[in-house]
């Protein structure tokens, strides 16, 4: 069982890596966040311990940049109650679990042999309707083969039409899913966010993708229009 230790503190992770070796794992260490990105994409492991405040590049764009490059090893990451972020970041971070420093090292091993059996997350689904597509893993938006930028509610608004791609959904289901449940602004903002996907995504392209089903909402077309 290979695991990558990733914290600046050395003292600390001289006293885990001991531990850990001691309970059959085979340890590598590295004190900084840039250091981490090229062992864990150099190397394989099965879990990876990193912690949030690290130098050079913090475990939070550790995290981000790992999983924008493919690389689905489980991560328990370790959080300080007094840090930039507390305990209940950790799973937003896109954490598989997570600790809070001081540590029991007993939950430590047990938390780390639970990921190591429940293995690496699923890579996210990439989703296409023709040439457009949409990569969950990375953010990313390509129209045949252009990257195409949009805003945060932009983005969420494309990817909940395309995981309903082809079906006809309300402005309702839309502001339920997209905005929030207790939203109760204008549902025309709806109308004014469609407008803008439009422009970015279809005007350009000579493309018709995105259709107003009058009475009913919009649907996708699977094909991309």
């Amino acid at each position: 069982m290979r695991v990558l230790i990733v914290e600046d503190e050395v003292r600390l992770a001289e006293t885990v890596r001991r531990g850990l070796s001691d309970a059959g794992f085979v340890v590598e260490m590295v004190h900084n966040g840039e250091d981490a990105l090229w062992a864990a994409t150099e190397h394989t492991y099965d879990v990876i311990v990193l912690d949030i405040m690290l130098p050079k590049v913090s475990g939070y764009k550790v995290l981000e940049q790992l999983r924008a490059r493919g690389v689905w090893t489980p991560v328990l990451m370790l959080t300080a109650k007094d840090g930039e972020y507390d305990q209940t970041d950790a799973f937003d971070l896109g954490a598989d679990d997570y600790l809070t420093k001081p540590f029991s090292f007993l939950i430590l091993v047990a938390r780390l042999r639970a990921l190591i059996r429940r293995g690496g997350p699923e890579r996210p689904v990439v989703l296409t309707a023709g040439d457009l597509v949409l990569d969950p893993a990375r953010k990313r938006v390509e129209r045949a083969g252009q990257a195409i930028v949009l805003t945060p509610r932009e983005y969420g608004l494309l990817e909940y039409l395309m995981r309903h791609r082809g079906d006809v959904v309300s402005k309702a289901d839309i502001l339920q899913n997209v905005w929030d449940p207790a939203f109760d602004g204008d549902d025309n903002v709806v109308e004014v966010y469609i407008r803008y996907l439009r422009l970015k995504l279809d005007a350009p392209f000579g493309r018709q993708a995105l259709e107003t089903v009058r009475g009913m909402g919009y649907r996708l077309d699977e094909h991309g229009g």
